[in-house]
């Protein structure tokens, strides 16, 4: 396996090489352009003094000006690609260097409400889990991660995505391709949208299709015939404007049906273009080494016309359909009926390829989604493939750590048979709570077909909820005690369902009440989790509770995180020891920031 650093460099070495050696082409090409262009000037003023072969000359460095344009143009376009692919591994080594926050999607609205662990573990928003992890470029490619993170999948469902992870996590050119193709343009469009369009009842009946594509011929003939003879036979403008009478009744005839039909794709015209390109080049990638990739790409290909071929046929109809709207063209866009040809073409695609865009988008999804697996994979080469297993609720974990914290302390973690539940106590900023989000969040790597921050990982499907982020709400009249009750309500209805088992991370468990009412209720909360078959962490700070578990026999134990006071500083070490916590550091730490005076 190549180094990830080495490589990322190399490749932005080379990369900026092309930006180099473009821009001097550019540069020269302008220059060239300049002296054609003087020599065009030259000529043409000599041509113009009643000098006509020097004036017919002009026009070979004109034609060559023009040639340069173009040539011009595609040179820009070479150093545009080079820049983002600069950008791309730029980004990468960020990302190396742990320097990539802020950078990335960080949007939430994937997230439903009361979701029982996304806003705990810090899954979505900025400098989370999905701003590291999603490189796709489509709606679709980033739902279908989310989709993963959210959802924990079956022992085979996950065995499939490790085996395609895998697969891709060497295939950088794969990676630079997916994010360089259509430019800098991420394609918005929804793919729900998209979906109910192509599988929408038709606006016009197939049966019509025929009738109104030979009126539309016989009117656009009918039309530039007449116009013909008006311009060239001076036979009179009244056979054209009858044309163009007829023309417009039948077009106010039909423009709620045409209007509707082109409408629906106007919108998304630069989103299929960039949905084309990605679905032809993962077309064209090889599948070995895994069977997942190969049953994407042939969902891709399936029917007589691939994918990308159907929908960049759909771009260019689109292309077509936008060119009546130019100034000069659309007198004559509408003599020939371009309006009703090109909805005419859109609606027979849509009738023939629509319910394939489903199939089309879930694939290219699914393929956005592993690629950034893949990528996350490559860039953290020591991380290892979890082992997912079936059977009962188990959880092992070999030096555990953060993804999303580098400098994070290792620990690990073994849940099961007969051991259900860890009561973690410690101090104030002991890390507690950053143990149960470590855990919290590899077990979603893990069940999103990922590699996870661990030496060894085996567990089985479990359904993570969580009480790490419960907050009050104004709005819904919420205190935080209340908004805790539902959320261990909500994973009470979890563990009951078993479908996955449950695994529960429960921060301060009722901290907003007192001792008394929170050793009762928790209590009883932990023993009804562990009899519907849940295993979890618990924290709290109070010994009473965490002496309490005792009753619970070998189904659960104590676990705590250590500090020492040192020359008035506390140090940590965060580093999970067997039993219960010894001391508090609350004084120590309200003395430390001056909120107390200094013991004596």
């Amino acid at each position: 396996m190549s180094d990830p650093r080495s490589e990322y460099q190399r490749r932005l070495a080379a990369r900026q090489a092309v930006v180099d050696r473009v821009d001097r082409q550019i540069r020269r090409i302008s220059d060239w352009r300049l002296g054609v262009f003087v020599v065009f000037l030259v000529l043409l003023g000599f041509g113009l003094a009643d000098r006509p072969a020097v004036l017919a000359a002009s026009f070979a460095p004109l034609f060559g000006f023009f040639a340069l344009v173009v040539v011009h143009e595609g040179a820009y376009r070479r150093r545009a690609r080079a820049e983002l692919a600069v950008e791309h591994y730029r980004r990468a080594l960020r990302r190396l260097d742990d320097e990539w926050r802020g950078e990335g999607v960080q949007h939430r609205e994937f997230v439903p409400a009361d979701h029982p662990y996304a806003a705990d573990l810090d899954l979505f928003g900025p400098a989370s889990l999905f701003a590291l992890l999603c490189a796709a470029r489509t709606r679709g490619g980033e739902a279908t991660l989310a989709r993963w993170l959210l959802q924990p999948a079956t022992v085979d469902e996950v065995a499939a995505r490790q085996e395609a992870v895998l697969a891709l996590r060497e295939r950088l050119d794969l990676r630079e391709d997916l994010a360089l193709l259509g430019g800098d343009v991420r394609a918005a469009v929804a793919p729900e949208a998209l979906v109910a369009w192509g599988s929408a009842p038709p606006q016009l009946d197939a049966a019509r299709f025929v009738p109104l594509r030979l009126l539309a011929s016989a009117l656009a003939l009918a039309g530039v015939v007449t116009a013909v003879l008006a311009f060239a036979a001076d036979l009179g403008f009244v056979p054209l404007l009858s044309v163009a009478v007829i023309e417009g009744v039948v077009m106010r005839a039909l423009r709620p049906r045409t209007a509707a039909i082109v409408a629906a794709v106007e919108g998304p015209r630069r989103d299929l273009d960039v949905i084309a390109q990605l679905l032809g080049r993962v077309e064209r990638e090889p599948t070995a080494g895994s069977r997942r990739l190969a049953e994407l790409t042939a969902e891709l290909r399936a029917g007589e016309v691939a994918g990308s071929a159907a929908i960049a046929r759909l771009a260019r109809a689109v292309d077509w359909l936008e060119a009546r709207k130019s100034g000069l063209f659309a007198p004559i866009a509408f003599l020939l009926m371009w309006e009703l040809h090109g909805a005419l073409t859109v609606e027979r695609w849509r009738q023939t390829h629509g319910p394939a865009i489903a199939r089309w988008l879930a694939a290219l999804g699914q393929l956005e989604a592993l690629a950034s697996l893949a990528t996350y994979a490559y860039e953290r080469p020591d991380d290892p493939m979890p082992t997912v297993v079936s059977g009962g609720p188990r959880i092992a974990c070999e030096a555990l750590r953060h993804p999303l914290l580098p400098a994070c302390v290792a620990n690990s973690v073994e849940l099961g048979e007969p051991l259900r539940v860890m009561m973690v106590s410690g101090s104030n900023m002991s890390g507690k709570s950053t143990l149960l989000r470590t855990l919290g969040i590899n077990v979603v790597l893990a069940l999103a077909g990922a590699p996870v921050s661990a030496k060894s990982m085996t567990l089985s499907p479990l359904q993570i909820g969580a009480t790490l982020r419960i907050e009050d709400s104004l709005q819904n009249a919420r205190s935080r005690f209340y908004s805790e009750l539902r959320r261990l309500l909500q994973l009470r209805d979890l563990a009951r369902a078993a479908a996955p088992p449950l695994l529960f991370l429960l921060d301060e468990i009722f901290h907003g009440t007192n001792s008394h009412d929170r050793k009762i209720g928790a209590e009883a909360v932990l023993r009804a989790l562990i009899e519907e078959g849940a295993i979890g962490l618990c924290t709290t700070h109070d010994l009473a509770l965490a002496e309490a578990v005792a009753d619970l026999g070998p189904r659960a134990c104590n676990v705590h995180f250590a500090d020492e006071v040192v020359e008035g500083n506390l140090v940590f070490d965060y580093r999970m020891r067997p039993g219960l916590v010894g001391r508090s550091n609350a004084i120590a730490l309200m003395r430390a920031i001056g909120l107390l005076p200094a013991s004596g």
